[in-house]
């Protein structure tokens, strides 16, 4: 046991809660500041040219591909040219609930540059945070070609024949829809300038919450039987085979994703969880956590933009397709035979 004076808990955070959060800080910092700069260059609008190759085999107009383009600069805005197109009659139901579906890897771009790469990595560590991220784009991938098979399956030639001029502009032939990264500055030296407050202000929102939660997650780990503690969750580790740990970083998960990956981290490195087992906790913890924002963000969200009746149907099929495949990532994380 380690020495729980006051006089301990000071050498605990000097030693170790201090230079973790220290390396943590200046990797968000530099990793937001990058991330900044690749969106505001335009770095999203090389990976939206593939979405030509995922409309055409789906069966959807090749202009649906302007949405999945515009959704991995902002997914509003591109939900928002969705709902366009299916009340001017230039896509069906069936063909905005394949629409919507194959938008998902896109829409996950768009949080590798913002988020998983410059927070979420640098918080998790090398290894676990690439495996976490990895099996999020194989959820998200996954959905897409979910969409892609639903497309092809469901979907004829006639919901192929394209979306009108007068659809997507004021009928002058100019499209006046949104243009991804059409407000970021003119010039390379506001752009830098940009990316710099952009690292700033993010960095200066987390490192508060970094290090309280580290803070408190090494005492109770130096200091308490964190297996004792978790004892509550024995049945959920005997049905997953996951450390009992794993309970209290799922509830953390359900209610802000960052936080969870904060109270995992130091987990990580003192043994309690494994790269694999960190990984599936995050996963399992990302379905509780959706299943929360489900009812906080998403459901408001989806009624705003369709409408109550279908704005429902979007979120049966967004709900359904992620925890299917997020539960078969957590089974491959766990058991297939990867190189960790």
């Amino acid at each position: 046991m380690a020495d729980p004076t006051l006089a301990g808990v000071a050498d605990l955070l000097v030693g170790t809660v201090l230079p973790r959060v220290a390396r943590i800080t200046a990797l968000i910092a530099v990793g937001v500041t990058l991330a900044d700069l690749l969106v505001q260059f335009g770095l999203v609008r090389y990976v939206a040219e593939l979405s030509k190759y995922l409309t055409r085999p789906a069966n959807l107009p090749d202009e649906v591909g302007t949405a999945i383009l515009t959704t991995t600069a902002s997914t509003t805005a591109g939900y928002g040219m969705l709902a366009e197109f299916r009340e001017s009659g230039a896509l069906s139901d069936r063909a905005t609930l394949v629409a919507v579906t194959v938008n998902t890897f896109f829409g996950f771009v768009q949080h590798i540059f913002t988020f998983y790469a410059p927070v979420l990595i640098p918080i998790l560590g090398l290894q676990v945070g690439l495996l976490y991220v990895g099996s999020r784009a194989f959820v998200a991938l996954a959905i897409t070609l979910t969409g892609i098979a639903a497309g092809a399956l469901l979907l004829s030639a006639a919901d192929r024949e394209g979306v009108s001029r007068e659809a997507v502009t004021d009928g002058s032939g100019d499209a006046d829809l949104p243009v991804p990264g059409a407000d970021t500055p003119a010039t390379t030296r506001g752009k830098l300038e940009a990316a710099v407050r952009t690292g700033v202000s993010k960095t200066r929102d987390i490192v508060p919450r970094l290090l309280v939660v580290y803070v408190l997650v090494s005492v109770l780990t130096t200091y308490y039987d964190l297996t004792a503690i978790t004892a509550a969750g024995d049945p959920l580790a005997d049905l997953t085979g996951l450390p009992s740990a794993a309970v209290p970083v799922i509830a953390v998960f359900a209610l802000d994703t960052t936080n969870g990956a904060l109270v995992v981290a130091p987990l990580v490195e003192d043994g309690v969880f494994t790269a694999r087992t960190a990984v599936a906790t995050m996963l399992l913890g990302g379905i509780v956590s959706f299943a929360v924002s489900t009812f906080k963000r998403s459901i408001p969200f989806q009624y705003g933009i369709w409408g109550a009746e279908f704005g429902s149907k979007v979120v049966a099929v967004n709900t359904a397709a992620k925890v299917v495949w997020i539960a078969l990532a957590v089974a491959i994380v766990l058991h297939a035979p990867l190189p960790v």
